[in-house]
């Protein structure tokens, strides 16, 4: 094979899976109002149980930047050991760099106590993604918001998740955390047909 034919299948493989990638969503999509308000928040109380769960909400901690974690064996979260504090920058650069135990990799994690890992460099979720301790109707509030969700609709979320997964990053990751840690109900996909139905049915929130 020569090399403008190998370069030519090489750059046509690539482009096929970000055509994939790209259109991920759209395999994804219902359309809207195609489902009714009441199976869009039974979907929300899904959501919900995946979105607080530590596994996923330790890390959306609020402006001081404080981490919590969920040690093995244990259900409730408490303030992260050894003093770990993510300061302005999100991933501790001030002080102890997140990537001092937590690097990045696309292998599967180890058990615990081992650090987890992801497949993108670990920090703590933005600033206006900060949902640690708030209630379920206020996390749907703010999920659904442009304004503090990254200026994403309905779709736009579902997108989210598949390019975390795409990326091996951290919110498939809370399913495969590694023996001896608890994992969020359902699983990866079951988030994602829930975000889609929640979506369709209009992104309801509880009252």
């Amino acid at each position: 094979m020569s090399l403008i034919t190998l370069a030519f299948s090489s750059s046509s493989i690539v482009a096929l899976a970000g055509f994939v990638l790209a259109n991920e969503p759209a395999k994804d999509a219902l359309p809207p109002g195609s489902i009714s308000r009441a199976e869009g928040l039974r979907a929300w109380t899904r959501i919900e149980a995946v979105v607080t769960h530590p596994r996923c909400a330790n890390c959306h901690v609020d402006a001081n930047a404080i981490p919590i974690w969920t040690p093995a064996g244990e259900t409730k979260p408490r303030v992260h050991g050894m003093n770990i504090h993510g300061g302005k920058s999100r991933i501790g650069a001030e002080t102890v760099p997140c990537s001092t135990c937590h690097v990045t990799s696309t292998l599967p994690n180890a058990p615990a106590p081992a650090p987890l890992n992801a497949g993108i460099d670990w920090q703590l979720a933005p600033v206006e993604f900060i949902w640690f301790g708030k209630s379920g109707a206020e996390i749907c509030a703010q999920l659904k918001d442009p304004q503090r969700n990254g200026g994403r609709d309905a779709m736009a979320l579902v997108e989210h998740l598949r390019h975390d997964a795409s990326l091996s990053g951290f919110i498939p990751r809370a399913w495969e955390p590694g023996a001896g840690r608890s994992v969020p109900p359902g699983s990866f996909e079951d988030h994602v047909k829930d975000m889609t139905v929640w979506g369709a049915a209009g992104q309801p929130c509880p009252d």
